[in-house]
């Protein structure tokens, strides 16, 4: 069997119809849950893209594999995806985004040149590298934002795009009186964008995808991660105006959150990024254009189903559909990411398991607390590999699919450390304070701040908008402390012990002893005979000085 991992960036769980929106139509998104199981509340390990993204390719959680911001190198030798698959015959390749930087000098200090077989997997997050975009070429005085070779760029000046950088001259940018209307300027996000729509990044991307389906022989793993529908917020025609300002919700968000806020929350509030989406015109700028790009990639998605089903290979892949994090879009003051309410840390998540096993769940909607490391312990055992649970820190979702009901997590973690952030500088924070984590059972919500900051809590059962933050409400000790406990077992987890697994640890105890290591003994009959027969009968030989 294959697996198709198909990621997409900045997607909210709810922006979907067949998640509830009341105006977006995503019939293929829906296609795909009609034919697997739909899980409703995932969630996603930290709310920020290169930390999210490192959790889902190790199956472990940001304090365990390390990488817990954007930038932040995922150490040499940490155990991915890739690793654990071609040890079960199925290769494993990556199709897009990773947003993964190198640990160059964990590479130096080993020897691993980077262009050797190992050393590149082990900066491309353990994948084979079929088209690696990451998918931010912004430029400015200092030069490009990402200095690696963009192979959409290059694509673009292929088909005539005259420009050094045509991502930001004409896939993320429109034009206004015959200048360019950067995608970067929220004013202008209803513009389209000013390229061939066949051109633009989701349909080139799936194009790299067919191919890859048409030349790579099974079994693989293809991570398919879409850029989009993440920022710039500008998208080609028709798209661009498919929606409009009569198709964008009013806020979600109450004045009661700006009272006396918890100061990390304050600081985000305050922050550039909240400060447009605070204001209406943006909104109804944005908006339309984050829907308009969701619909392109819902209707990519139908181009390679379509092509699936036409080459026979719809009944032998695994589709998993996801994002790495939500999109506040001015919902709680917020835009982007990095907090924890469901816009943010919520994701969709949709399986599609092709083999009759999973004929009983179809159509199904599973309402488990499912995280994001999960996906990794699943694909091992969709491979036909037993999880090594020493490694990987998710479970695997196979049971759920295949109509069974496990004993599962009572809680779900994410965490983040904006230790970069202008926040942590606002609030005078040391970067190893800067750092928060949430715990939630399905009802309580509790973000705990590592810099002695009080807690934050919601009751999503009396307040499914998470609007009113009891971290410091006198009824709500006891809550706080079952969380706080919870929090506190999840943190004396065993998560480093990678090296040696809880079937080896248990097959060795003793071993020393079979080996003729026997201290302690008095006479020998503490043991049994067999493990001291070498040390009976007579002497070989007397020494003599």
């Amino acid at each position: 069997m294959n697996i198709l991992f198909i990621m997409y960036d900045q997607l909210r769980f709810d922006y979907l119809s067949c998640a509830g929106h009341p105006h977006l139509h995503t019939p293929n998104f829906d296609r795909v849950a009609a034919q697997g199981v739909r899980f409703s509340n995932a969630y996603v390990q930290s709310p920020v893209c290169g930390s999210s993204r490192m959790s889902y390719y190790t199956g472990r959680y940001p304090s365990s594999h390390g990488a817990q911001w954007n930038g932040f190198p995922l150490r040499v030798g940490e155990v991915t995806l890739g690793d654990h698959l071609r040890k079960l015959g199925m290769n494993s390749w990556i199709i897009g985004k990773t947003h993964m930087k190198a640990d160059a000098e964990g590479m130096a200090r080993l020897g691993l040149a980077a262009d050797s077989e190992i050393g590149a997997r082990q900066a491309e997050c353990g994948f084979d590298n079929w088209c690696r975009d990451d998918g931010l070429w912004g430029h400015g005085p200092d030069g490009f934002y990402d200095e690696k070779r963009s192979p959409y760029n290059e694509y673009l000046k292929s088909k005539g795009y005259p420009s050094e950088n045509p991502w930001a001259d004409f896939a993320n940018a429109g034009i206004t009186d015959d200048q360019i209307a950067s995608g970067w300027m929220f004013r202008n996000a209803d513009k389209p964008a000013n390229i061939r729509e066949e051109d633009s990044e989701t349909p080139w991307l799936t194009s790299e995808t067919i191919r890859f389906v048409d030349q790579t022989d099974s079994p693989w793993l293809a991570h398919v991660s879409f850029i989009k529908p993440h920022w710039p917020y500008i998208v080609p025609a028709p798209y661009h105006d498919m929606y409009g300002p009569n198709h964008v919700p009013a806020p979600l968000r109450h004045d009661v959150e700006r009272e006396d806020p918890h100061p990390v929350y304050g600081a985000y509030m305050e922050n550039k990024i909240a400060s447009a989406f605070q204001r209406d015109e943006v909104r109804e700028k944005v908006i339309p254009a984050y829907m308009g790009l969701i619909k392109q990639c819902d209707d990519q998605l139908g181009r390679l189903l379509d092509h699936l089903e036409a080459t026979g290979k719809m009944d032998d892949t695994m589709i998993v559909l996801t994002s790495d994090h939500g999109d506040y879009l001015g919902d709680h003051w917020l835009g982007e990411k990095d907090m924890f309410h469901e816009q943010s840390v919520k994701v969709p998540m949709i399986v599609f398991d092709p083999r009759p096993e999973a004929d009983s769940t179809r159509g199904t909607v599973c309402d488990a607390l499912v995280e994001s490391i999960d996906l990794a312990a699943t694909f091992v055992e969709a491979a036909g590999g037993q999880v090594p649970d020493h490694i990987i820190e998710g479970r695997s979702l196979m049971p759920w699919l295949h109509g069974d009901t496990p004993e599962w997590r009572d809680y779900a973690i994410s965490e983040y450390d904006f230790s970069v952030t202008p926040q942590a500088v606002a609030l005078g924070l040391e970067p190893r304070d800067a750092r928060l984590f949430m715990v939630f059972d399905g009802r309580y919500k509790l973000i705990h701040a590592a810099a002695g900051y009080r807690p934050m809590l919601f009751d999503l059962k009396t307040d499914p908008e998470e609007f009113y933050d009891l971290g410091d409400s006198a009824d709500h000790a006891e809550v706080r402390d079952k969380l706080y406990a919870h929090l506190h077992e999840w943190g004396l987890r065993m998560s480093q012990r990678v090296t040696r697994s809880e079937e080896d640890i248990r097959n060795s105890r003793g071993r020393s002893g079979r080996r003729g290591i026997l201290p302690f003994l008095y006479d020998g009959t503490e043991v049994p005979e067999e493990l001291i027969q070498f040390y009976r009968g007579p002497a070989t030989a007397k020494y003599t000085d």
